[in-house]
């Protein structure tokens, strides 16, 4: 490891990647490169950052918020790669190497961060941004709040006792994250599906004892006891959350968090989720009446999925097994691209020379109109035991411009669809169809950025705000001139019917108390446990403690027993180890945003060319160089309407 270390020649990581269009040659890396490339990146930067603060020069954009971009080019290199594949490929040897980089890498980034020396001629900038164009003063500001909200003011034994927890943190929340892995492998050893399986499961099979089994497997995973439970693990990710918050003034971690979104606060979270929660109930009600009239008894929480497929195949003669054959992967993956040569005007080829990190993902180049090159595309769709449950996009290579050149960025979707088994190709639930394009919306937002650094580059903008644009790209999915192009039943090679195409759209707001409810109900839950108090989570003692609380919430926010929040608290990886903690709401927020902006494509006609280029202008070529809402304003001409969001899922 030294000798890789001290020998750049040796590490693939420390050298220019002489490869079609700059990407990972994956092949050439060994596990024992990680570490040391990550070493060296950060002794490089540091050096860079040293060289910011000895400048002689009076402190200007150039000289240290231009210059702090540009630093970090190496490390950025190695842990663009390493993050992506601890997620997607986590063998147990990466989840070792991970738990000796993530405290390695946050100890480098509170040192940057509680740098008083630095921070000076940061702020020096941040008071005198008057002759700043936007996108420089949004950089500005952005990398002056991150040093504030790391506790660059604190005292030097607050400044200790953050960088600490900041370490502990880490470590927690990857901990969590390969618990949760373990016990979505071990769920498959109980039940015979995999965790992806899940839903399908519960919509088809027919026997109730084993659905119920499925679900008390799946409902409780994490919380059972032993090597993998997660409620200890999540006492202390709160209480030194809370702790942190505590540090920089703030009552709660939840008031800590919503200081630089959109929302601003807890209150104004609050005031927006329980309307909708309160819609949704009404409308689960409903839809509970309607099952139990199919089935003759009592709908029990694992009966919802089974049932809820009979009264859609009742109310709208629609049957999943019907539509499968139509959503084969391949051709949804084309879909996907047309609606985007469509909409946007860009085209996607594959690109077999270059290299990939596992046999089953494919590589593509996306072109513009005109021919210049947007990205190297990654798409990793199909489940396997080493990667972690759900879907994401991340990026490779960020977008920026260095000297006077512009980088383009290389972007992943991963999902976790069935992979083909026993000659039968993929077939993807409507669900599914959609996580696809979702998931390519966010792509998009990477690709169509047009900044000149990386800390406003594409989807780095408030977390309240970039799910907009991938549930934005949904409403493609099911579209008549975009399914006539990809849905072909394998078998037969018959383009999907009219009345099917006419089903599926009148479906889509089928079942949405119980959808709204549950994502809903995550959303309070995530909000409650971080507007905890440190006096209040002091009486937290056990794992009984949690799910009390749990249920509590639960009951207080009105969610019907019949329906769980989409995840459970020792299972929600995305609050617990995603970046979305007090931030889960965002997906409602954004959706607010995107069915608001909707309604205009559709008054404006949906393939309108100018309203298409409007909206790339303005949003997915900006990134997080204005504030969010004004770029809103700027493009739909007033605030969205709340409102707007029950009418899209028939809640009104």
């Amino acid at each position: 490891m030294l000798t890789a270390c001290n020998n750049p020649v040796s590490n693939p990581f420390l050298q220019d990647w002489k490869t079609p269009y700059g990407t990972a040659p994956f092949s050439t890396f060994s596990l024992s490169d990680y570490v040391p490339a990550v070493k060296a990146g950060i002794e490089a930067q540091k050096a860079e950052i040293q060289a910011i603060i000895d400048c002689p020069d009076a402190p200007t954009f150039d000289n240290v918020i231009a210059a702090y971009e540009r630093s970090g080019m190496d490390l950025a290199r190695v842990t663009g790669v390493f993050y992506n594949l601890a997620e997607s490929d986590s063998t147990p040897e990466m989840q070792k190497i991970e738990e000796e980089i993530i405290p390695v890498m946050t100890a480098a980034e509170d040192e940057i961060f509680m740098n008083a020396d630095l921070f000076a001629r940061v702020k020096a900038v941040y008071d005198n941004m008057e002759g700043l164009d936007r996108e420089q003063q949004m950089v500005t500001k952005k990398l002056y709040q991150r040093f504030v909200r790391n506790g660059v003011a604190l005292d030097a034994a607050g400044k200790a006792r953050f960088a600490e927890i900041n370490a502990r943190l880490a470590v927690l929340s990857q901990k969590f994250g390969q618990n949760l892995l373990a016990e979505n492998n071990a769920f498959r050893d109980a039940t015979g599906i995999t965790v992806s399986e899940y839903p399908t499961f519960m919509t088809t099979c027919a026997d109730r004892a084993l659905r119920e089994k499925a679900f008390k497997a799946y409902s409780n995973r994490c919380n059972n006891g032993g090597d993998h439970d997660n409620n200890a693990i999540v006492l202390e990710i709160m209480k030194l959350r809370t702790e942190q918050a505590n540090l920089l003034g703030y009552k709660t971690s939840a008031e800590y968090l919503l200081a630089d979104k959109m929302a601003g606060n807890p209150e104004t979270v609050d005031a927006f989720l329980q309307p909708i929660m309160d819609a949704s109930m009404r409308k689960a009600k409903e839809e509970m009446a309607d099952m139990e009239a199919v089935a003759g008894h009592k709908i029990e929480p694992w009966d919802w999925f089974y049932y809820a497929e009979k009264v859609r195949a009742l109310k709208y003669d629609l049957d999943e097994s019907v539509t499968k054959p139509y959503f084969q992967a391949d051709s949804v993956s084309k879909g996907v691209f047309y609606a985007a040569e469509k909409v946007y005007g860009i085209h996607v080829e594959p690109v077999p020379e270059v290299e990939v990190y596992n046999p089953v993902v494919k590589a593509y180049r996306l072109t513009d109109a005109d021919g210049s090159l947007l990205g190297i595309f990654y798409q990793d769709w199909y489940t396997r035991d080493i990667k972690r449950g759900g879907a994401w996009m991340n990026n490779f290579r960020d977008q920026y411009v260095l000297d006077g050149e512009e980088v383009r960025p290389v972007i992943v979707n991963v999902c976790n669809f069935p992979p083909p088994s026993e000659g039968t190709p993929s077939q993807l639930s409507i669900d599914q169809v959609q996580t696809a394009f979702h998931e390519f919306g966010h792509a998009l937002h990477g690709f169509l950025t047009r900044c000149r650094y990386r800390d406003v580059s594409g989807t780095s903008v408030a977390r309240d705000f970039v799910e907009m644009f991938s549930q934005f790209n949904e409403n493609f999915a099911f579209q008549p001139e975009i399914l006539s192009h990809y849905a072909h039943d394998y078998r037969t090679g018959e383009t999907i019917p009219a009345d099917l195409v006419t089903k599926i759209g009148n479906s889509l707001k089928f079942n949405q108390g119980f959808m709204t409810g549950e994502l809903c109900a995550a959303s309070i839950l995530d909000m409650k446990w971080h507007e905890l108090t440190a006096e209040q989570l002091a009486a937290f003692t056990d794992a009984q403690s949690i799910r009390d609380f749990e249920t509590r919430v639960c009951a207080e926010m009105g969610l019907i027993d019949q329906i769980i929040p989409r995840y459970r608290t020792t299972y929600f990886n995305h609050i617990f180890n995603s970046g979305y903690s007090a931030g889960y709401y965002s997906y409602l927020w954004s959706e607010v945003l995107d069915v608001d902006a909707w309604e205009k494509f559709e008054a404006d006609g949906v393939f309108n060319p100018a309203t298409a280029k409007a909206f790339r202008e303005t949003f997915l070529e900006r990134g997080g160089s204005e504030e969010p809402m004004t770029l809103y304003r700027s493009f739909r001409g007033s605030d969205p309407d709340p409102a707007a969001l029950l009418r899209a899922r028939g809640l009104e």
